[in-house]
């Protein structure tokens, strides 16, 4: 060994022990002719001290010449730092390598960053010299958290009596969603395979084989536009059990979260913020299908009190069976002009319009205020909780005005600080909608995917009324971020058919891409459910951190490239002759 201790666990018991470090030079200190070095690795920083009168003068030489992250090994004892030279800061603060010799293991250039700075480099050059970047004491630790996350969900469902089980990497393409990755064969010609957007159909399959409970840390890639915070390949947490109910996968991931929690943060989660509100519950009070409960306004239906009202425009609109919706923020203040900008903005949104109240007490101050009585403003007032602020209204129906002030209540929110960054607050969405229309395909697609079952008591409205048909699926979300999806699924290949007919999929094509599937299902599948949660995005919410980024080795940018690599990159003539490929774009010169 190049070592026999790491630069991160000597103390002042290990005084006058004779030792051996390796690492990387953090920084050189010249202080009248005896230097002193900070060596680091991922385990901390110890302190060597050189002294010319004891190391030759050829030792010595090398010490004056040592750079930054250049790769030292030095030997000497562990002595106690002189007094008053002490550094709390560090775990080896109280002692020091007094060397006697050193080595010089690789050199270093000049650096295109100091890897002691945080947060003052740009994302592209830390991207472009990732192995630099991934040498930060913040980024090692995000990555050695991550590390300990994934032992923690591992240890944890295997005491559940979940099997790992690995899943095919490279299997067929299947419309689930998201455009696929595709990988063409060199011993088929003109044929593909497709790399999976998620395991979703071998796991089911794998409740067919009779596995029973069966999880992994599963990668998953998928060719979409990457908007904000996205990543072309990802890991989940995915798992699915047999005999379950939803209450059975909920609660299991509660735990699981616990523990992983536990791991990245060390401390347990409080499981009074797991609450469970169905997609309608959400939509109206929130205006959203994954809230963020760190805010405490909500989204009041006050449609009633303005049906009586001197107030035309919203009397009319209650007449016509829309809804007045109203959203209170509490302790702001907003000048007329700032008014106009949401007004504005509401109008771009596609509202006709954003109505406001002023509330100082029993004061109210609106253009609309002289239309409204005294005792309704009160009302107003009372149903909304607030005292102070101000009330925004809008009229239409009852989805599009909640979702309108949804994000005037996001927007808001993080205008005025309104929200508690330290805090994790979970829940459970559930009774998604089984289909919703798609105003781009002009047709039916699923909210979540087309294997999620629909709630028993709604399977006849299937080919009556298909929109009104609830699934069995549910979502966790935290902070307003969607962490995990999942469902009780169809085990029926009878009712898998309807579903997709429903859809419009002609069978010709279901039985073409899904015809595995289907005849598994034949074959005695047993009811079963999953989840699968973003294991990216619960490291980096729960570490705080904005971005995915920050929680994954080697990263792609927005538009999916690779700065360290150059990746994707251009093939040689002769690989794409060997896969039967001819390209329609001719290459760059």
């Amino acid at each position: 060994m190049l070592r026999t201790v790491t630069c991160g666990e000597l103390a002042l018991n290990n005084l006058g022990k004779e030792v051996i470090l390796a690492g990387w030079v953090a920084s050189r200190r010249d202080h009248g002719g005896i230097i002193f070095v900070d060596l680091r690795d991922r385990y901390g920083v110890t302190q060597v001290v050189f002294n010319p009168e004891s190391l030759s003068p050829d030792c010595f030489q090398q010490v004056s010449s040592l750079h930054s992250e250049d790769v030292i090994q030095a030997k000497g004892k562990v002595v106690h730092r002189p007094s008053g030279t002490e550094n709390s800061r560090i775990a080896t603060g109280e002692i020091e390598i007094a060397a006697s010799e050193i080595a010089i293991l690789n050199r270093c250039p000049s650096l295109p960053f100091e890897i002691i700075e945080e947060g003052s480099v740009s994302e592209s050059v830390r991207l472009s010299y990732r192995y630099l970047d991934l040498r930060r004491p913040g980024m090692q630790r995000n990555l050695i958290l991550r590390h300990k996350a994934a032992v923690a969900a591992r240890n944890f469902l295997s005491e559940q009596g979940f099997v790992e089980i690995e899943t095919p990497l490279l299997t067929r393409s299947t419309p689930e969603g998201a455009r696929d990755f595709l990988v063409p064969s060199r011993l088929e010609l003109g044929k593909f395979y497709a790399l999976p957007q998620s395991p979703q159909l071998s796991k089911q399959i794998l409740m067919v084989a009779g596995f029973d409970r069966y999880f992994q840390l599963a990668r998953c890639l998928r060719d979409e536009d990457l908007r904000a915070d996205r990543q072309p390949e990802h890991t989940q947490i995915d798992l699915e059990a047999s005999f379950v109910e939803p209450e059975d996968i909920q609660a299991l991931v509660e735990e699981l979260v616990n523990r992983v929690q536990q791991a990245v943060l060390d401390k347990p989660l409080d499981r009074k913020l797991f609450p469970r509100i169905t997609y309608q519950e959400a939509i109206a009070a929130y205006g959203s299908d994954k809230p963020d409960l760190r805010i405490d306004s909500k989204i009041e239906d006050v449609t009633d009190l303005f049906a009586g009202s001197s107030f035309e425009i919203f009397r009319k609109a209650a007449a016509e069976g829309k809804r007045v919706r109203s959203l209170a923020v509490s302790q702001i203040e907003l000048s007329n002009t700032q008014l106009k900008v949401y007004q504005e903005k509401a109008l771009e949104l596609g509202a006709k319009g954003l109505a406001w109240i002023k509330v100082n007490g029993a004061e109210f101050t609106s253009p609309i205020a002289k239309f409204i009585s005294p005792e309704i403003l009160s009302c107003l007032a009372e149903q909304n909780h607030i005292k102070q602020g101000v009330i925004f209204f809008v009229a239409d129906e009852p989805v599009k005005a909640s979702v309108i002030l949804g994000i005037f209540r996001l927007q808001l929110a993080k205008e005025f600080n309104l929200i508690s960054e330290k805090s994790l607050n979970f829940l459970w969405v559930t009774d998604f909608p089984l289909l919703k229309y798609s105003e781009e395909e002009k047709r039916l697609v699923s909210v979540h995917h087309p294997f999620t079952a629909p709630r028993p008591e709604d399977i006849s409205f299937l080919d009556s009324e298909p929109l009104k048909v609830r699934g069995l699926a549910y979502d966790l979300v935290l902070n307003g971020t969607e962490i995990g999806g999942g469902s009780i699924r169809i085990h029926s290949s009878e009712l898998q058919k309807k579903v997709f007919s429903v859809l419009g999929i002609p069978e010709q094509d279901f039985q073409e891409q899904f015809g595995f599937f289907l005849k598994a299902l034949e074959y005695g599948a047993p009811p079963h459910g999953g989840l699968a949660i973003g294991f990216d995005r619960l490291i980096a919410t729960l570490l705080g951190l904005e971005s995915i980024r920050e929680v994954i080795a080697f990263p792609k940018t927005q538009k999916g490239a690779c700065l360290l690599t150059n990746a994707p990159a251009e093939i040689a003539d002769k690989q794409l002759k060997e896969l039967g490929l001819r390209l329609a774009i001719p290459k760059p010169t």
